[in-house]
């Protein structure tokens, strides 16, 4: 892939997302919070290439999927106004369906457009399937740590505003914000396994899944970066305060300890 085609595609993405903006205020806030997204988990793809050494070209193709890995929410959140897949449409699916019908990834070769693709498809998923192979696989996994690097942020921006502005905050609030949690997340939590977004019923549980993304990060310079800038720390702050939240934070904490000591 060459710089004159990603540039071309990026002048794409913005006149794409530019159709979506209009009168209604909380819409266009949505929309400039996934805009910024997509700006911050280029540059956070753009990283772990470095770290990776990857080449000139895959890199180029690690941007271009961050670029488009949420393309399908901007029809998403303009017609349905929520992010929320199983209340409206699977984003992922969406995404790869937009690339399609606008012919974007035309410019490409079949190789690099099936890379993209199946990156776009699967970022979202509870877990990547096993089929996917070599460079498939690679910038699956890249997108999939870069989306969560600034997920963490924008979370933690949200919650702290949430908290703070609450009249004023126009960002979207999926769940009921209560202290209660479900116990099938909290047991996920504590052992280790990945949680199914659609078990998710409260505010507390969606900060609890957030949390049990460490366990989903395929490179220690990801897990690294959140350590490094404070964003566990900041979401056990925003958690109820009770035993069981304790214990989350513990075991959190310990595995996190343990993967960095270890070189992840």
């Amino acid at each position: 892939m060459q710089q004159e085609q990603l540039d071309r595609l990026k002048r794409w993405f913005d006149e794409f997302t530019n159709r979506f903006l209009g009168d209604d205020e909380y819409v266009n806030a949505n929309l400039h919070m996934k805009r910024e997204h997509t700006r911050r988990t280029c540059q956070e793809s753009l990283f772990l290439a470095s770290e990776l050494a990857l080449d000139d070209s895959q890199r180029r193709i690690a941007e271009l999927v961050a670029l488009f890995h949420d393309v399908g929410r901007f029809p998403q959140f303009a017609q349905y106004r929520t992010y929320n897949d199983p209340r409206s449409v699977d984003h992922c699916r969406l995404g790869v369906e937009v690339l399609r019908q606008e012919g974007v990834l035309d410019v490409l070769s079949s190789q690099e457009r099936q890379w993209v693709e199946a990156a776009v498809e699967h970022h979202g998923r509870k877990s990547l399937p096993a089929d996917l192979k070599g460079q498939t696989l690679l910038h699956a996994k890249i997108i999939r740590d870069a989306d969560k690097l600034d997920i963490f942020r924008v979370v933690v921006e949200a919650y702290r505003r949430y908290r703070d502005e609450p009249e004023g905050f126009l960002l979207e609030i999926e769940l009921p914000d209560v202290p209660e949690h479900t116990p099938e997340v909290l047991e996920a939590v504590l052992h280790g396994w990945l949680i199914d977004y659609t078990k998710l019923r409260t505010l507390t549980d969606m900060k609890l899944c957030q949390l049990d993304w460490v366990y989903d990060l395929n490179f220690a310079a990801s897990l690294k970066r959140i350590a490094e800038r404070g964003y566990l720390e900041a979401l056990y702050g925003f958690l109820p305060d009770n035993d069981a939240m304790y214990e989350v934070r513990r075991t959190i904490q310990a595995y996190v300890d343990s993967k960095l000591q270890r070189g992840a």
